[in-house]
């Protein structure tokens, strides 16, 4: 929520010359900011963060497009404008590898936890074995990065499962592309499938909505077999794009007696898609959803890379057309889990994410950025010399036609439409233990999920067999 006006300029001159007699402390600017924005804790209901600095510096080489930084930025928007005072701020925890094991195979963690950069011992095959290569690199730290941002999601569901908060935010988190045992698209412990397991605890039925531009294969994946875990990916598909997955007609498994049956939808997308089309679908597909499967608890992967200009992606949304989402399902004063995920321009994933923090503890932010916001010239880079301040919500340039069909975008409402009809409302469950089928993740349906890629791919399987590896995340056209 931004307030936009023809005196934004005239309050950022103000915020720069603030304090023309005394200096003013970074602490008095801050409470100065409050002040302009109008922030306060809001009413009814309780906002958490959750982060830890020394997420931050990991670092997975000059080359590569994920950049850590990107919660050093947002971080550093989100105290400029005060909005840390409106919510409970907790420094989270690393997670054990007990708790990250409740989903990731023994195996996979000993790997990340010993394994180093500048290992001469390093076996190529194991690292193959573990997807280990130019999308998922070893480096420098990278066990403690894993458990850190895992441990901020745990925390942030055990928030939410104790009452202590209603929305709860990680943005170093929703690395949703990870497996059980294996790395895949710069995401190596996949921390939704763990927050999730702590959710269904004490929820009911969780509903995960991902709308990063790349499909939520791995969550997907997790919860294949269950009607408890009902999951939605809004994102590209042309059966090339990274990873490959995601057509309309993967609903879950084929067999209708198998509880996962009809709980696993997708709304595979063209180039370009903007932000009326992409909020008017968003809205219906998921109103639709909410009201067949009757959710206890939302989790929302924010995936940045659908903005317009990301360097990774090929959609055309601004930044209040991928707010607008996470807007859409606060209202249902349902409980929230709020995450990251993909985002490759980090000074626009700062300013999604301030912006979606914003919409989460109802405060209206001056578009203007804060005068003593640390790290600024990062996120002046590619501001419009017309427009004489930073802003929070610069125009995004399209860089793709919108391929998207009026026809196209109806008949993905009703495919999914009736996916949900299948379902035959909300599952009752018992709520004594997690089902054994969602703690452990059967070995037989990892086993046909593996068969079903191999086959459906030949040229894939052939390419892994000759360690040539296959067209990960960083491969751009």
């Amino acid at each position: 929520m931004v307030r936009s006006s023809g005196i934004v300029q005239n309050y950022y001159e103000h915020a720069q010359q603030e304090g023309g007699g005394p200096t003013l402390t970074v602490d008095e600017k801050v409470r100065n900011e409050i002040a302009r924005n109008g922030i306060v804790r809001p009413q009814g209901y309780t906002v958490s963060w959750h982060s830890n600095p020394d997420i931050e510096p990991h670092h997975f080489g000059p080359a590569h497009p994920m950049k850590p930084f990107r919660l050093t930025l947002t971080n550093s928007l989100v105290k400029a404008y005060g909005m840390r005072t409106a919510m409970d701020d907790y420094k989270s925890r690393a997670a054990t590898k007990e708790e990250m094991a409740e989903f990731h195979k023994e195996d996979f963690l000993d790997f990340l936890q010993r394994v180093l950069p500048d290992d001469d011992g390093f076996d190529t095959g194991t690292g193959l074995q573990y997807n280990i290569g130019q999308d998922c690199p070893i480096f420098d730290g990278l066990y403690e990065y894993c458990s850190l941002y895992a441990g901020a999601s745990i925390d942030a569901a055990r928030k939410l499962c104790n009452n202590q908060s209603q929305i709860a935010i990680n943005w170093s988190g929703g690395l949703h592309h990870a497996k059980k045992s294996e790395a895949s698209g710069f995401c190596y412990i996949n921390d939704i499938v763990l927050g999730i397991l702590q959710l269904l605890r004490y929820y009911p039925r969780v509903l995960y909505i991902d709308i990063d531009v790349h499909h939520g294969d791995g969550v997907e994946e997790a919860f294949w077999s269950t009607d408890r875990v009902m999951t939605v990916s809004f994102h590209k598909y042309d059966g090339h794009f990274f990873p490959g997955t995601g057509p309309v007609s993967t609903t879950g498994p084929p067999n209708p007696l198998n509880p996962g049956a009809h709980h696993s939808l997708n709304v595979p997308l063209n180039d370009g898609i903007g932000d009326e089309d992409y909020k008017l679908l968003f809205e219906e597909i998921i109103g639709a959803c909410i009201d067949s499967y009757r959710p206890s608890v939302i989790v929302i992967q924010c995936g940045a890379d659908s903005l317009a200009s990301d360097r990774l992606g090929m959609f055309n949304l601004n930044i209040r057309g991928h707010g607008a989402c996470v807007e859409y399902v606060k209202r249902f004063h349902l409980p929230l889990l709020i995450l990251g995920g993909g985002g490759y321009t980090p000074r626009n994933v700062a300013r999604l994410w301030t912006y979606e923090t914003s919409v989460c503890i109802g405060a209206q932010l001056n578009e203007a950025l804060p005068a003593h916001t640390e790290f600024l010239n990062h996120l002046t880079k590619d501001s419009d010399p017309k427009v004489p301040f930073p802003t929070l919500i610069p125009p995004l340039i399209p860089k793709y036609a919108n391929a998207n069909t009026p026809e196209y975008l109806r008949g993905l409402v009703t495919s999914i439409k009736e996916q949900l009809r299948y379902q035959k409302g909300a599952p009752s469950v018992q709520m004594q233990h997690i089902p054994p089928d969602i703690m452990g993740i059967r070995e037989d349906v990892d086993m046909q999920i593996e068969e079903m890629r191999m086959e459906s791919d030949e040229g894939w399987r052939r390419e892994k067999e000759r360690a040539m590896g296959v067209r990960g995340e960083m491969y751009i056209d």
